[in-house]
């Protein structure tokens, strides 16, 4: 074989090979990072409503992308390294919740597209420059916290008239604590209740703490809400009806067992990162995302649980209720 003939050939083999790159590139496999700070089994819903969101745009799980999980099972101070290992891995979307959450995955990469699927006050909480231009590399969904913590404050001194002293019951690792407390204390002076916090780092805390608000003999409960405290709701309902307490706090609150419930639908949320997660693998820039807030906002009642704890739900909030469980 010529010298003319050798140079052809390796030029061709170089092309082929350039060709098979770039065929093994546009065939890659996704991977998305999830970074939850509960456990598995108790996100099972918010996680089967992402999957129906990337299947409704054509993701099959172990067929055309691959889901990526570190679970820090409530324990807040493993969210860095477990976000850190995400980040080594290279996932193309790095998914997270909750304020302790987002700011571990902004901590861990500036590179890699991360997308919150619930966060309480993005912008209080330093996660993005403005809902509309976030910057950076993040974008999802927030929704405004402390607000919706005031206003079940409102519902539950309406449903309940005599309530002065109302527990506040409170994971001391969330930082979007400080915008509540201070959106309910406004609210709460308007109302002449006093607030009184109760923090919990864990299910093993939950007894004692409604122990001593009955000692203290609050007329009612709200649950700030929190990724541990979430996982933990029917936990908590069950102590709040068997001490007699009124309570409040997101929907799945009350679901759970809670007396009433008023926010947002958080697996829904969650469905809707699926949108975030496709145009960001199409090639979108997360700083080009404006971060999205929900517009809707549904009251729940449990009137087992009013039942269970002897009290009658005024007619003025069951009518406003958008679900009411018997």
């Amino acid at each position: 074989m010529g010298t003319k003939a050798i140079v052809v050939l390796i030029i061709g083999l170089a092309l082929t090979s350039v060709h098979l790159a770039d065929a093994q590139q546009a065939g890659k496999i996704p991977r998305v990072g999830i970074l939850g700070s509960v456990s598995a089994s108790g996100s099972t819903t918010r996680i089967e409503s992402l999957r129906a969101g990337l299947r409704d745009l054509g993701y099959v799980e172990g067929k055309n992308i691959v889901i990526e999980f570190r679970w820090a099972e409530g324990n807040y101070d493993r969210l860095p390294e477990l976000a850190a290992e995400l980040a080594r891995l290279n996932v193309d979307v790095l998914v997270t919740h909750g304020v302790p959450g987002s700011l571990a995955a902004k901590r861990a990469t500036t590179t890699i597209p991360i997308v919150m699927a619930n966060v309480g006050d993005a912008v209080a909480m330093g996660l993005i420059a403005s809902l509309a231009r976030p910057g950076g590399n993040i974008t999802g969904i927030s929704f405004f916290n402390p607000e919706l913590s005031a206003k079940r404050l409102e519902l539950l001194k309406e449903t309940v008239p005599r309530t002065r002293q109302v527990a506040v019951l409170l994971n001391p690792e969330n930082l979007i604590n400080g915008p509540i407390l201070q959106a309910m204390d406004i609210t709460a002076r308007s109302m002449k209740i006093k607030l009184q916090k109760f923090e919990v780092r864990g299910s093993n805390e939950f007894e004692n703490a409604f122990s001593v608000m009955t000692k203290r003999r609050v007329d009612g409960v709200t649950i700030v809400e929190d990724p541990m405290l979430n996982n933990n709701a029917r936990a908590i309902a069950a102590l709040a009806a068997k001490k007699q307490t009124p309570s409040t706090g997101g929907l799945e609150f009350a679901e759970a067992g809670g007396l009433m419930a008023y926010g947002v639908n958080i697996p829904e949320l969650w469905r809707r990162s699926a949108v975030f997660i496709d145009k960001i693998l199409k090639g979108t820039k997360p700083a080009d995302l404006p971060v999205e807030q929900p517009t809707k906002f549904e009251l729940v009642i449990n009137i087992k649980t009013a039942k269970q704890i002897g009290l009658t739900i005024p007619q003025s909030v069951l009518f406003r209720a958008d679900k009411v469980i018997k």
